[in-house]
């Protein structure tokens, strides 16, 4: 008779315990189910760039204070230019309105130009050539077709936004430098292209 109490016992008890489990369990992905004391681990929170009434310009991503430096930036470049995303799509559309809209944030100096001739040397030159002839290394093995000239017809004047916008999504059979290049990199590369287009 005791054996049977203590399985009886038992048995509710671990019926008890599956009970409390599968209470636990919820199809909602975002739900917790049930839980003892979650203090704050869980607080209600806006994504990054969705709008937010609780702010006067309803955008949640706020400009940094003054001075703020991004992380895994240098203090020289505590700036908005690697903060926000990228408005345009990797469209002709976006193409265009980059080529329209989007200006430099830099100022044309010619420290910000040698900073520029330097990333050229380390990542375009080997397709684009000392000078942005299209002769760089790489097109020289007869593997690749040669890019266009910067001095040629089809890039002497393109647009500094439309040059961003290439360097971002690529183009052609150039690939995205996004990864390897910050904006503020991109924008110090191009101000020296814009040097090989006056050649």
């Amino acid at each position: 008779m005791k054996a049977l109490k203590y399985n009886i016992s038992l048995v509710g008890s671990a019926l008890v315990c599956i009970a409390i489990l599968m209470s636990s369990c919820t199809k909602d992905p975002n739900s917790p189910g049930v839980e003892y004391m979650p203090d704050m681990y869980r607080s209600p929170s806006y994504e990054t760039y969705s709008e937010n009434p609780l702010l006067p310009d309803s955008m949640t991503a706020q400009k940094p204070v003054a001075g703020t430096i991004s992380r895994g930036e240098w203090p020289y470049s505590a700036s908005l230019i690697n903060a926000l995303p990228y408005p345009y799509e990797n469209t002709l559309e976006g193409y265009a309105a980059a080529g329209e809209g989007l200006k430099s944030p830099l100022p044309k100096t010619d420290a910000i130009k040698a900073e520029g001739k330097v990333i050229f040397e380390k990542m375009c030159m080997h397709c684009h050539g000392t000078e942005g002839q299209g002769d760089g290394q790489l097109i020289g093995t007869g593997k690749f077709p040669p890019p266009p000239a910067y001095n040629g017809p089809a890039l002497k004047e393109l647009p500094e936004g439309k040059m961003f916008h290439t360097i971002t999504y690529g183009k052609g059979l150039m690939g995205s430098h996004a990864s390897q290049l910050t904006k503020e990199d991109r924008w110090k590369v191009i101000q020296y292209i814009q040097e090989l287009q006056k050649k």
